[in-house]
């Protein structure tokens, strides 16, 4: 007899829980959003630009997945906290949140940034996932009880950045979130964790490319693997991170980067 009649079919990833996406219309949140309902999620996608949620919500229905959606500015703490608690008003609960959303500045000097831009960085890539991070704890606390939180950190918060030191410095902050909130909720049973994206083909980085030619082949060739990362293959790293199979993986900031911080 074929052993495969003894296999039984393996459960979605994050079957049966609820999850909430940051940046889902596009890149890797709208991955995200796509790979979670797959793996068995109800997901609530939020971002500032409603078109795109619309067409990422829309395809997922489409594939037969659970998902809907809430326009979002992270640069505002009252439009972040009503979006956690739409996915609470529709689907009952919160289990598991992926902080992805993020905005960039123009590459250069320290010195040459301008102080608005600085200013927009912080709002939206620290501030903004600081006060995501309350809602969703508060969220989590007053439904599930337990779940657990992925942050979209960065390669460059890392190390130095002297082409994007103001986003590096963000992403470093949001690392120290990250350790802090899996301090301060582990003994509640929430976990929270960060992944760090190295060089991934997102609208982000082909503008980065564009603004600086040449700028991901450089990148490539610092990294092992010789390539960028597809959005889904970091999805997958914060599906997992987010999932029962990571259930004693807390407090850490996870390299998804093809090898380029061991280089």
């Amino acid at each position: 007899m074929d052993d495969d009649t003894f296999t039984p079919a393996a459960p979605g990833l994050l079957a049966g829980k609820v999850a909430f996406v940051t940046g889902a219309g596009r890149g890797i949140g709208a991955a995200a959003a796509r790979l979670f309902a797959r793996e068995g999620a109800r997901v609530l996608l939020a971002a500032r630009t409603e078109n795109q949620l619309k067409a990422v919500t829309e395809e997922i229905r489409a594939a037969g997945g659970a998902a809907d959606h809430a326009v979002c500015d992270l640069a505002d703490g009252a439009s972040v906290r009503a979006a956690v608690d739409r996915a609470v008003d529709l689907y009952g609960r919160l289990d598991v949140a992926f902080n992805n959303g993020a905005t960039i500045v123009p590459p250069g000097p320290m010195d040459q940034a301008t102080e608005a831009d600085f200013d927009h960085v912080y709002a939206v890539n620290l501030k903004g996932a600081w006060a995501a991070m309350a809602a969703e704890v508060a969220a989590i606390r007053a439904t599930a009880g337990t779940g657990a939180i992925v942050n979209t950190s960065s390669v460059g918060s890392l190390r130095g950045n002297p082409t994007l030191p103001a986003y590096g410095a963000m992403k470093r902050a949001v690392n120290s979130l990250t350790e802090s909130a899996a301090v301060t909720y582990g003994p509640e049973g929430i976990r929270v964790n960060a992944i760090a994206p190295g060089t991934t083909l997102t609208d982000m980085v082909r503008a980065w490319n564009d603004s600086s030619p040449g700028i991901v082949d450089q990148l490539n060739a610092r990294t092992p693997l010789r390539r960028a990362a597809d959005p889904e293959e970091i999805a997958q790293a914060a599906a997992w991170l987010l999932s029962d199979r990571a259930s004693y993986v807390t407090g850490t900031v996870l390299p998804v980067d093809g090898g380029m911080q061991a280089a």
